[in-house]
């Protein structure tokens, strides 16, 4: 089994990121939070650390369903808490995710607002608001922002989604 990787996830709320990357194979941890970037260490938005597979799931996957779960190419006036952000935790992984970004950008016809940034500082949410989509599947916030990426996942990537563990969790996804 290849060792775990990390990388930092950053776009809309971070309730929402933790939910949909928590439910894809091939991440075995989310840590859920506020992240800094070494271009401005005293600057958190709200993101997500995971923790992944890369022989389950590649970066290249994880980074397109990022930018079709959230407001890749909008500049909104939430965009500072937001911030739409990919944070890497090396010179590999840069270049790696740079590349990737790049061939999405070229494929799509907006241009995406997404900065690619080097990590430089996470703050952990508390506990009572982490897990949030899996604690409380039911609720309205769940069912009206997390549930509909969800089902726009399962047609893009069915494959990925991991039905075993939300079905376990009572949360029925459309079939595609």
């Amino acid at each position: 089994m290849s060792p775990l990787l990390n990388i930092g996830l950053g776009g809309g709320c971070h309730w929402c990121t933790e939910g949909v990357f928590a439910s894809l194979k091939g991440i075995e941890k989310v840590d859920q939070g506020w992240i800094s970037a070494t271009d401005l260490p005293e600057k958190l938005s709200e993101a997500i650390i995971i923790h992944f597979n890369p022989e389950i799931i590649s970066l290249h996957d994880i980074l397109e369903i990022h930018l079709l779960t959230h407001s890749s190419s909008s500049s909104h006036r939430m965009r500072q808490k937001y911030r739409s952000a990919v944070y890497v935790f090396g010179e590999d992984q840069y270049a790696k995710a740079g590349r990737i970004l790049s061939h999405f950008g070229e494929m799509r016809h907006e241009k995406l607002v997404t900065e690619l940034l080097y990590f430089h500082t996470f703050k952990k949410n508390i506990p009572e608001f982490t897990d949030y989509f899996f604690t409380r599947p039911d609720a309205l916030f769940c069912k009206r922002y997390i549930h509909p990426k969800l089902t726009l996942l399962n047609e893009k990537f069915g494959g990925h989604l991991n039905l075993k563990k939300l079905k376990k969790h009572g949360i029925q996804i459309p079939e595609k």
